[in-house]
């Protein structure tokens, strides 16, 4: 279903020109308008939902099959070093845009981007009661 005020609903639905990469019945696939490399691209289900939390799970394995193949293109026909996949959750993970999309971001040695975190710390002790309260 598509929501009404979403910008990715209406891109994805062809309302609004973007740079299409790809597209059938469920998804399309764009040019970041903002790129952080070359080639970085944003598949976006035609079907609305918020984030990963709300996406059909046939959808979200679909997703990651489409971003394969997306992904060894790039790798062919650009000649990045790496690829990044980025799905943020929220605003608090970084999420702008409140339409399930996944970032398709290729990398190249020396490109100047930064997608990492700062690894913490913790003991075994916090590891396991992390484990606990997840697997029970």
């Amino acid at each position: 279903m598509k929501k009404e005020d979403c910008i990715f609903c209406k891109i994805a639905s062809g309302e609004i020109p973007s740079k299409t990469l790809y597209e059938d019945e469920d998804f399309r696939v764009i040019l970041d308008l903002g790129p952080a490399t070359k080639g970085h691209a944003l598949i976006l289900p035609r079907e609305h939902a918020a984030d990963l939390f709300e996406l059909p799970e046939e959808t979200a394995a679909e997703v990651l099959v489409l971003a394969k193949r997306i992904a060894a293109r790039m790798r062919e026909r650009l000649h990045c070093d790496g690829m990044n996949l980025v799905q943020n959750n929220g605003e608090a993970a970084g999420q702008t845009v409140s339409h399930f999309h996944l970032h398709l971001i290729p990398r190249y040695q020396d490109d100047g981007q930064k997608i990492n975190w700062v690894p913490g710390e913790c003991t075994q002790e916090e590891l396991e009661n992390v484990r606990r309260e997840l697997a029970e």
